[in-house]
């Protein structure tokens, strides 16, 4: 093999952070019992941020004998998902579990190697790269979602996301077994040059495919495979449901665009009904099943199976508006959701917890500024302009239209309305019902997370621009 297909210069991002993680870890497991989490938490940061400046130099090619890819839509999605993992490892600075104690050090570690598989899956170019990184991505989040060992709650939601993602990954491996089998290849470039040789495709190699959507959808919480979803979130410690709402989706909705708008996206027809019918579930599901929700991380578990569907409308598109619309839509959705959830991990009351709506009774009173923040971030999930999520919601709706979807644009608009109704509830019970007990002022880093990402939601108009344009190069990148 020569050096020109190993070129392993293109996945130094990737080599710094791997580094750094075990680094950390060993320094970690240096130090005494209750004293690493800091600097466990500042190094991870470091490492983040040094990872994502060395993102923006690399360069473009292809390495590792074709199976990994650097590209600019890799790199607009691996600033995506390293941003939503800088975010999730602030709000654990002021995290106290049950006990009142700090997190373990392990925490921000499993998420800086969870991140890593997940910018593995971003540049995938083979589908046994997608699989790897999958995997790497997904077993640190199986412990994480377990991390508060004295919680029931905690242990369970790592249980049913361990046993469900299990599933998920069988049905994805059985898919790429098929895919390969028919194929014979796993490299992308080799998928497209087999499918348009093909001519009249298997319907092995069509059942493979849908196999291959299944395990992703399971990764979206995308209906019908949600069923982790409610549970994880509110079982989960909070800056652990903010890390799970943010990083690893970015990183399966790269695998679902490289590989839809990729190897198969000649053969777009086949699987655009299904990526229409699962986008149709999930905006419905997502709307009406959050509406009984007293618990708030349940209601924002909901919230995300309803936005996965949006942001869906733009890989149904099949097009290039489409993928640039996806991309901009999923910045939009950071954004309003990390506020949303530094919020959450903000609500305390006595240095304990509290997740229930009824909580934040009257806090437009008690707490100005949080209340007005919080209500920021849920005008911008109803899609209020000119908020982010208008603009994100807008392009999709657009992208469906140009394509001919109009059923889908249609059944978008309607789920938005319905909606609206548990956004606004917030609004309304925090401005308009009796107050509750003064909850605990927010630490710091809450109020820095909070306050930063209500003004990227509030002027996300001023950076659509450049925005545009960077997502644009981005889904060229990918072919479009």
């Amino acid at each position: 093999m020569s050096m020109t297909s190993f070129n392993w210069t293109i996945a130094v991002p990737e080599i710094v952070l791997a580094l750094s993680g075990i680094v950390i870890l060993v320094a970690g497991v240096l130090q005494r019992k209750g004293e690493g989490f800091f600097s466990s938490a500042m190094l991870s940061i470091a490492a983040f941020a040094v990872c994502g400046f060395l993102v923006l130099l690399s360069p473009t090619g292809e390495g590792y004998a074709g199976t990994f890819v650097n590209d600019g839509f890799a790199r607009f999605m691996k600033m995506l998902i390293l941003a939503g993992a800088l975010t999730a490892v602030v709000l654990t600075f002021s995290y106290r579990t049950r006990d009142k104690t700090t997190l373990p050090f392990e925490t921000p570690v499993l998420m800086l190697f969870s991140t890593l598989g997940a910018m593995i899956m971003a540049s995938s170019a083979n589908l046994m790269t997608l699989f790897v990184g999958l995997e790497l991505s997904s077993l640190s989040i199986y412990i994480l979602c377990a991390m508060e060992r004295d919680s029931v709650l905690s242990s369970e939601a790592g249980l049913k996301y361990f046993v469900l993602g299990s599933l998920a990954s069988g049905l994805l491996l059985y898919g790429i077994s098929l895919v390969y089998g028919y194929a014979g290849t796993m490299e992308y470039t080799g998928l497209v040059a087999a499918i348009r040789a093909s001519g009249n495709l298997p319907m092995g190699l069509i059942v493979g495919i849908v196999f291959i959507v299944t395990g992703l959808c399971f990764k979206l919480s995308a209906v019908p495979f949600h069923m982790w979803t409610p549970d994880v979130y509110q079982g989960a410690p909070t800056p652990v449901t903010a890390y799970m709402a943010g990083a690893p989706k970015f990183a399966a909705f790269a695998l679902f665009l490289r590989v839809m708008a990729g190897p198969f996206g000649t053969v777009a027809p086949r699987w655009q009904i299904l990526i229409e019918t699962v986008s149709v579930l999930s905006m419905v599901y997502g709307a009406f099943a959050a509406i009984p929700q007293g618990n708030i991380k349940r209601l924002m578990a909901y919230s995300s199976i309803g936005h996965m569907g949006y942001a869906m409308m733009g890989l149904a598109a099949a097009s290039l508006a489409g993928v640039q619309a996806t991309l901009i839509y999923l910045a939009a959705y950071f954004v309003m959701n990390a506020g949303v959830f530094a919020c959450i991990t903000a609500m305390r009351r006595k240095g304990r917890e509290v997740v229930s709506i009824s909580d934040l009774a009257g806090l437009g009173r008690t707490d100005p500024a949080m209340a007005a923040v919080l209500a920021l971030f849920m005008f911008s999930m109803v899609g209020a302009p000119p908020l982010a999520g208008f603009f994100g919601k807008f392009l999709v709706f657009a992208a469906a239209w140009q394509s001919g979807l109009y059923v889908l644009v249609v059944i978008g608009a309607l789920s938005s309305i319905v909606g609206a109704y548990y956004y606004l509830r917030i609004v309304k019970v925090m401005y308009f019902d009796s107050p509750a007990e003064v909850l605990d002022r927010p630490a710091p880093s809450l109020l820095f997370v909070s306050g930063s990402m209500g003004l990227a939601t509030a002027l996300f108009v001023a950076g659509m621009g450049p925005l545009m344009a960077w997502a644009h190069q981005a889904a060229l990148a990918l072919g479009g």
